[in-house]
């Protein structure tokens, strides 16, 4: 059962002046097929916009705290804030995989807890926010529950396996990195994909997971290990700015 979005809303001490665009935040596709709504009455579109307002957000954060950092760097630790991970847990931090609209199969299957639907939750309700009291309004929620948690010294919240593959093959000129979604298996709503990362011709490592981006994650990490590159190495900050 989903909570009351009235309940989520004074838990966060946000009252949207449109609460069609709250619902429409966390109604999940399976819900709106189950139950014949308009084709776009699912989050998906508010989750496209939501995914660059936080971007945007983030960088401006990043760039005004951190002036001393490089451009690399600060990619890095944008990556780091924006990836799936680290989405899904400031989702779980607020339960906003219990306040969900799903179909029965989505629910019986274990949807509330599945980190791609958890992430594009938290992107959808960032884009809902935003329509709905714009963007400084978007930018106080941002730093109350997402910058906060970065921390003082701007270490990365998780591993980005991709940007230290991408950054690795620029810096030895290698050549140009290729991600290819190979396979997906199951139902629609427990999909798992199969991805893979060639270099050149060759293919340097494959993943696995619930979204593209987890199983491209997944197969730059088995490259890294490939290409004998350790995330410790990757990790330290640029010698000199760019």
């Amino acid at each position: 059962m989903n909570r009351s979005l009235q309940q989520l809303q004074a838990e966060l001490g946000i009252e949207f002046r449109n609460p069609d665009l709250l619902k429409q935040a966390f109604t999940h596709s399976s819900y709106v097929n189950e139950h014949k709504l308009s084709a776009h009455a699912d989050n998906e579109r508010l989750e496209f916009l939501g995914d660059a307002v936080l971007e945007l957000a983030v960088s401006e954060f990043l760039y005004e705290m951190y002036p001393d950092r490089s451009e690399g760097e600060l990619t890095k630790l944008r990556a780091s804030i924006v990836c799936e991970p680290s989405l899904v847990g400031f989702a779980e931090e607020l339960q906003f995989g219990a306040y969900v609209f799903l179909g029965k199969g989505e629910e019986m299957t274990g949807g509330r807890t599945r980190p791609s639907l958890l992430a594009y939750v938290f992107e959808s309700f960032i884009g809902a926010l935003y329509l709905d009291q714009g963007q400084q309004a978007a930018r106080e929620f941002l730093r109350k529950h997402v910058f906060s948690k970065i921390p003082s010294a701007g270490k990365l919240l998780v591993t980005d396996y991709k940007t230290f593959l991408q950054e690795h093959v620029q810096q030895h000129n290698m050549g140009a990195l290729e991600y290819r979604i190979s396979e997906e298996r199951g139902p629609a709503h427990e999909k798992e994909f199969i991805a893979q990362v060639w270099l050149n011709g060759e293919r340097l490592g494959e993943g696995k997971g619930r979204s593209k981006k987890e199983a491209e994650q997944g197969a730059a990490a088995e490259a890294l290990k490939r290409l004998n590159v350790s995330v410790e190495t990757a990790q330290k900050p640029e010698s000199q700015p760019k």
